[in-house]
């Protein structure tokens, strides 16, 4: 075959045949597992290896004709090297043509049928390095899918591990504040309260950090299979059907047993006569200004965040529930306000309050500073709590039935309550109350 013409089918990063080729933008192709590896630590925008140009791509579909050209290339060598005196075999001095699956040895026709292969399974050479490199692509692509996804819990570990002493210190500080608020009477209360959130705060920062490292050795296992797959892979044909050996199994097994991310949630520890205190200026509220399904963004706004990676911003798809929202008639300017709202029948949920600007604004990113929510947010087959302003995961366990709402202009706060454990959730310290608040809550329902 032409050398120019085998020239072309080279991929540019690994100078072998292109394995699994992919075409980009700019019009260059390069085999699919070399332009991963390629891009994985790149500087964002990615660039062609070989023209420089900028790429937005994020996904590739396989270039089926530079594939089965590559396929004839590939064949025509393999003819060539089956065809030289060197290889032919010793006994019949005929071309080796077969392939044995239980001895993966080249055997001629003769061989293939002789009593020691006989009753082995057989099949030419050709269909067998198809069959092969098809199995090792495959594996290959389960494997990146893996090494991504075990990145990702990586970075989303990493990310609760080096929070998640400064949350617990946090949580620690609104929860002591809000006893001094009841000195001296509940002193013994507060110091087994304050004792035990540390305690468990510092067993789940154990688990959080075993498993990180758990997640580090995955990812340098799948990797190191993943560029032993590649290798086997730009081999020659006859070499890659004799170096197989287990290699696909090992490949498999790899992939078992992905661990998983820890979701820290700590316990909901009651604060005896906080329900009581709150109660004194209870209020009640009415809804207005209904709204409903596509034109509320907030539970996808908060999907789309804790779905950012490296190479891209991954969108959640609008418009999955019938989603319902109202706020509050009444706006308040001063003093102290507090409501339930019953959340149990809800799969999202946000409860809180809001500035009449973002009323206006139609707002609904929850990265504005305009409202102050509680939001617990489904993701698979879990729930996530976070609060807004600014957007803070809240690792503690997820209320159920009534959730209370506290707002008091006096000392500028808003807090959020877990009625059923008489339990502080979360308490935005000293936010601005020189403007109205006014009441909303929005649901989700399966």
């Amino acid at each position: 075959m032409d050398s120019a013409f085998q020239k072309e089918l080279n991929c540019f990063i690994c100078l072998n045949y292109l394995t699994d080729p992919v075409t980009i933008g700019c019009g260059h192709t390069f085999c699919r597992p070399c332009l991963y590896l390629s891009w994985e630590e790149a500087e964002i925008p990615v660039r062609c290896p070989l023209c420089r140009e900028t790429s937005e791509q994020t996904e590739f579909k396989t270039n089926i004709l530079v594939k089965n050209l590559t396929s004839l290339a590939r064949q025509a060598s393999l003819w060539q090297f089956l065809s030289s005196e060197e290889q032919m075999c010793g006994t019949h001095k005929e071309a080796k043509k077969m392939f044995c699956e239980e001895s993966k040895n080249l055997l001629c026709l003769l061989c293939s049928n002789s009593q020691e292969h006989e009753a082995h399974s057989h099949c030419s050479i050709e269909c067998a390095v198809e069959e092969y490199r098809e199995k090792l692509l495959k594996q290959m692509r389960s494997l990146w899918e893996n090494i991504q996804k075990n990145q990702r819990n990586l970075n989303e570990e990493s990310l609760i591990t080096n929070l998640w002493i400064y949350y617990v210190f946090l949580l620690s500080e609104i929860i002591s504040s809000e006893y001094q608020k009841v000195h001296p009477v509940l002193l013994e209360e507060e110091k087994q309260h304050l004792e035990g959130l540390k305690s468990e705060g510092k067993k789940i920062l154990q688990q959080l950090k075993k498993r990180e490292a758990t997640m580090v050795q995955k990812g340098k296992r799948l990797r190191e299979m993943y560029e032993e797959l590649m290798n086997i892979c730009h081999k020659s044909d006859v070499e890659l059907l004799q170096d197989l050996g287990d290699i696909l199994t090992r490949s498999e097994s790899v992939q078992l047993h992905m661990p998983q991310p820890v979701k820290p949630a700590l316990i909901a520890r009651p604060i005896t006569g906080l329900i009581d205190r709150f109660n004194q200026f209870r209020v009640e509220i009415s809804f207005s200004y209904e709204v409903s399904s596509q034109n509320i963004m907030l539970f996808d706004d908060v999907r789309s965040l804790r779905l950012r990676h490296d190479l891209q911003e991954a969108s959640f798809p609008s418009g999955r529930s019938n989603y319902f929202a109202s706020w509050g008639s009444q706006a308040f300017t001063s003093g102290k306000h507090y409501w339930e709202i019953d959340v149990n029948d809800s799969w999202d949920w946000a409860v809180g309050v809001c500035k009449d600007t973002w009323l206006r604004k139609n707002g609904s990113l929850v990265e504005s500073d305009n409202l102050f929510l509680l939001l617990c947010v489904k993701d698979d087959n879990c729930y996530n709590l976070l609060t807004t302003s600014p957007v803070l995961p809240q690792y503690i366990e997820k209320p159920l039935g009534r959730v209370g709402v506290y707002v008091d202009f006096d000392s500028g706060s808003v807090s959020f309550v877990n009625v059923a454990k008489s339990s502080l959730i979360w308490k935005y310290p000293a936010c601005s109350s020189s403007y109205p608040l006014r009441p909303f809550f929005c649901t989700g329902h399966t």
